[in-house]
């Protein structure tokens, strides 16, 4: 009798994920603007931490290549478009100086794209799961997002990352 619960509880556990999903992404938008005080410990660690992803990002969709034609040039397009992104996104951040300290407010026009992009994204993936599992044929976008746009994706996020972090390094005071 337990076993047959744990389908229930799978499908409670997905209903109520797909409740708390909007929640969390309005407070990655909240957070995403919010005014912060850049700490230069956390920022240049985690400047040093995102440049080491980005080898492994490549050496991951270089591995991918092998099995999905499109991975490696979608990587670098998706991490080259990032750091463009990153760079547009300092340019709209606005610095302040308090003393020794250095605050930063995000733009927020680029951090709700962000998050719709990271909403998007997310719908896209259950979207052509239920696909693939109504119909075993896959459909037109589901063949446009396989796992070479997927890397695009995140590599537009890494590449996002490594630019506006690399760049509040800069922009920390010595």
């Amino acid at each position: 009798m337990p076993l047959l619960l744990i389908p229930l509880l799978v499908l409670a556990l997905f209903a109520l994920w797909l409740l708390l999903l909007p929640v969390s992404l309005w407070a990655r938008y909240r957070n995403g603007r919010a005014r912060r005080r850049a700490k230069s410990w956390v920022v240049r660690g985690n400047a040093w931490l995102v440049a080491v992803s980005v080898p492994i990002f490549l050496l991951s969709s270089w591995i991918t290549a092998r099995w999905v034609t499109d991975a490696l040039r979608d990587a670098l397009i998706g991490l080259l478009t990032g750091v463009l992104l990153g760079i547009v996104s300092l340019w709209l951040t606005r610095f302040e100086r308090d003393g020794q300290t250095l605050w930063y407010t995000p733009n927020r026009w680029l951090t709700l794209t962000l998050t719709t992009l990271v909403a998007m994204r997310i719908l896209a993936g259950l979207w052509v799961g239920w696909r693939h599992l109504a119909s075993h044929t896959p459909s037109a976008l589901a063949v446009w997002l396989d796992a070479g746009a997927w890397a695009g994706i995140g590599g537009l996020f890494l590449g996002y990352g490594v630019a506006y972090l690399w760049g509040l390094r800069a922009r920390l005071p010595r």
